[in-house]
């Protein structure tokens, strides 16, 4: 196997969870982006995929030569198994890879792989060791349990729709499926703790990850400032209230900049910058909590300069002070910048139709077992026969659930070699 970058992937060191073997019951978001996680670090991933359809995100967003560009992202060093996972013949072939497994991920409304006999209590029979992470909007209890739930509901629920905009208007939302994405770091967390603790019982264990769970854990001082204060959060535009000066500023040129003074010597540095040498050396100012109560006249003051000087201007002279200093960036902006370039977080890879493609880099960075990319998203049913012949399923069986519609591969039966 070749690499995006040209290297043979037995050239480059072994990876952080090689040999481990994850089965993704997933589609859309959250448990995709869990297990591509897991993929970029070596794990052996096999995506189910319904026949014909595939994921629906393999229509999402902008589609070019039939593909969504955002699966080339979302669907990286996976290997598509495509199977009809309501017929009988289907979920037997999934009983026998996760015999195999040590993880697998969904992402269905909950009761639903129960309803086809493969819920926790079945496959955790059949191998006490598995590790399942069942990401849900609400989670696998509660009164809420059976309903449906996509990111934008958890993110509302868990009470961050509610703080996005401005004071007395509609509440807006990130432009990213942040609940989803969020949901599946704590899912991929919560694999790797359980990882960890079979090492010590040899027993696998259930990861229950709820949308609105994890948004509603990013929400820093919301419930105390309720319980103990009777204050209840709004919503606050660009600033951060409480936290002083940490705002968005006008430019030239109807540009903007974004502008964190808030550390005390921070605070006295930004204000020298701008000619305000009262403000620095103001004793209500000298600290976080008297600022916050003149926040009002100190973002007035910084408006006040930045609004006079192009945002190139303002970024060289706060840069030079040090006091952290930026603009919002566009994807144009992203994709020329030295930095990103310098850090490999863009990276081009060649996709099964062979573009090259410009893609976001691999996170977290590992000093000696990093993660990496091999190649764009698989073909629905790319690799089913080489699946199905690593399971020991002979041609002939495989030929006759082609015929049934319970598998599906692509025509030209290309590209079925495994991917790690």
């Amino acid at each position: 196997m070749t690499t995006h970058d040209g290297t043979s992937a037995t050239d480059q060191p072994t990876q952080a969870l090689s040999g481990l073997k994850v089965l993704e019951l997933g589609q859309l978001i959250a448990g995709p982006f869990a297990t591509k996680l897991l993929g970029e670090f070596g794990a052996d991933v096999i995506k189910i995929e319904p026949p014909g359809t595939g994921d629906p995100l393999r229509r999402w967003r902008i589609v070019e030569e039939g593909t969504s560009l955002w699966w080339h992202v979302q669907t990286r060093n996976k290997r598509s198994l495509s199977l009809d996972l309501r017929s009988e013949e289907g979920q037997q072939i999934v009983r026998r890879l996760v015999d195999e497994a040590d993880i697998v991920v969904e992402n269905f409304r909950p009761g639903t792989l129960e309803k086809w006999g493969l819920g926790w209590e079945a496959l955790s029979a059949r191998n006490p060791g598995l590790i399942m992470v069942r990401i849900s909007g609400y989670g696998q209890t509660g009164p809420y349990r059976d309903r449906p739930g996509f990111g934008v509901i958890g993110e509302a629920m868990g009470g961050l729709r509610y703080l996005s905009g401005h004071p007395g208007e509609r509440s807006v939302r990130v432009g990213v499926s942040l609940g989803d994405s969020l949901s599946a770091l704590y899912g991929v967390i919560g694999a790797l703790l359980a990882l960890q603790e079979r090492h010590r019982s040899g027993q696998g264990q259930y990861i229950d990850v709820a949308l609105y769970e994890s948004v509603f854990a990013m929400m820093e001082s919301l419930v105390p400032e309720y319980d103990g204060a009777d204050v209840i959060r709004e919503p606050s535009g660009s600033a951060l209230p409480g936290i002083t000066p940490s705002n968005s500023y006008p430019c030239l040129n109807d540009e903007h900049v974004l502008i964190a003074g808030n550390g005390d010597s921070i605070y006295k540095r930004l204000m020298q910058a701008i000619e305000r040498p009262e403000l620095a050396e103001a004793p209500e100012l000298a600290h976080n909590d008297g600022r916050s109560r003149h926040a009002e006249r100190i973002d007035g003051a910084i408006a006040d300069w930045t609004s006079r000087h192009s945002r190139e201007h303002v970024l060289s002279v706060l840069e030079a002070v040090g006091v952290p200093v930026g603009f919002p960036y566009t994807a144009r902006d992203i994709v020329e910048d030295p930095h990103y370039q310098a850090r490999r977080m863009i990276e081009t890879i060649t996709t099964e139709t062979g573009r090259q493609l410009k893609v976001p880099g691999v996170m977290p960075r590992l000093s000696r077992t990093p993660g990496r990319i091999e190649g764009g998203g698989p073909r629905l049913g790319q690799h089913t026969r080489a699946v199905l012949d690593e399971l020991g399923i002979d041609a002939d069986t495989q030929q006759a659930l082609f015929a049934r519609g319970v598998l599906f591969e692509p025509d030209d039966h290309h590209g079925s070699e495994k991917a790690h």
